[in-house]
């Protein structure tokens, strides 16, 4: 029998209470965090070894995808199935090296059944349980609370809350390490070469901005009426000002110069020099910088370009956000 066609409503209820559900899981996590968090960054941090990340199920699902970020954000790390393991891969381990086991109850028995080798091969085994009375957790040297109050299926079965608050907890370790190790773009580069991300990490404002006689510029001292021509063929809205030793002074932008309209509609102020009127100290951009730099920055100001200045701040070039964004396909 055909099973009726639930309504727009009541699919979207389900939905929300899960996400509800997921939403309470992970908040719960924050007043957890402590001491014992501290101690797994810190050991991972100081790790001559790989992390290596065990889970069953659905936890060696969401294992995998923590061992993969940590590896990606320079925490060498990999993911180890823990039935292969008892199987002969524990010879992938050593000394050096860190476990970090997941289980929601802590009693998985694949799981368990590594502590007695992990013990005698002397490795630091840090758990991930929602249980902190289970096996796994009093085996272990740190403790991760990954517990939840309820699971987003409503039968209380499927891995669900659990999981997500699971992953976000390993999300967290990767994202505390990667502060620990200032790790900076370039570095996350060298390990995404390829995609659209890689254009994102290697592609910089130098590769893209438009210089010479495209850069849109004026002297301090030219008057507003003459830098329309120019704003207008370069096709920026917008003009750099540069100073007498040729430094960036400011710029002028079409908005600028409309909302002077608003204000004198006699179009008086046209004889105004540029330097009176100028935007001084605009924010820029150097060569160097990531393109995904340039594009976070415009979208963070809601402007439309950025002018490009080297060392000594003079005007070398100006980058535009619908260039940026066809470039790299963001």
């Amino acid at each position: 029998m055909t099973p009726p066609i639930p309504s727009t409503d009541r699919i979207l209820d389900a939905a929300k209470a899960a996400l509800r559900t997921e939403i309470a899981g992970m908040e719960g996590l924050i007043p957890r965090l402590g001491e014992p968090f501290a101690q797994a960054a810190r050991k991972m941090l100081t790790c001559t070894g790989k992390v290596v990340v065990t889970g069953m199920g659905k936890s060696g699902h969401v294992g995998a995808k923590i061992a993969a970020t940590l590896a990606s954000t320079g925490t060498p790390a990999f993911f180890m199935h823990p039935a292969e393991a008892i199987h002969g891969d524990l010879g992938m381990i050593t000394r050096s090296d860190i476990i970090l086991a997941i289980s929601n109850s802590g009693n998985t028995e694949e799981v368990v059944r590594l502590l007695p080798p992990l013990r005698r091969m002397g490795v630091t085994l840090i758990a991930m349980t929602g249980n902190p009375a289970s096996t796994l957790a009093k085996g272990a040297e740190i403790h991760l609370d990954a517990s939840v109050a309820k699971e987003a299926c409503p039968l209380g079965l499927a891995p669900t809350a659990s999981t997500t608050a699971a992953l976000a907890l390993g999300d967290a370790l990767a994202v505390a390490l990667l502060d620990l190790r200032n790790f900076k773009e370039e570095d996350f580069a060298l390990f995404h070469p390829g995609g659209s991300l890689g254009k994102q990490l290697v592609t910089t404002v130098g590769d893209l901005m438009d210089s010479g006689e495209k850069l849109p510029c004026v002297t301090q001292d030219a008057l507003l009426t003459d830098i329309i021509p120019e704003i207008l063929a370069k096709q920026y809205g917008m003009t750099a000002v540069q100073d007498a030793e040729g430094r960036l002074a400011g710029l002028v932008s079409l908005g600028d110069l409309t909302r002077m309209h608003l204000k004198d509609p006699s179009l008086a102020f046209l004889g105004q020099p540029v330097s009176q009127v100028m935007t001084r100290n605009p924010k820029t951009i150097t060569p160097d910088a990531l393109a995904a730099r340039a594009l976070n920055t415009m979208e963070t100001l809601k402007i439309r370009a950025l002018i490009v200045v080297d060392a000594q701040n003079r005007p070398v070039g100006i980058i535009g956000l619908y260039e940026v964004l066809r470039a790299i396909d963001y």
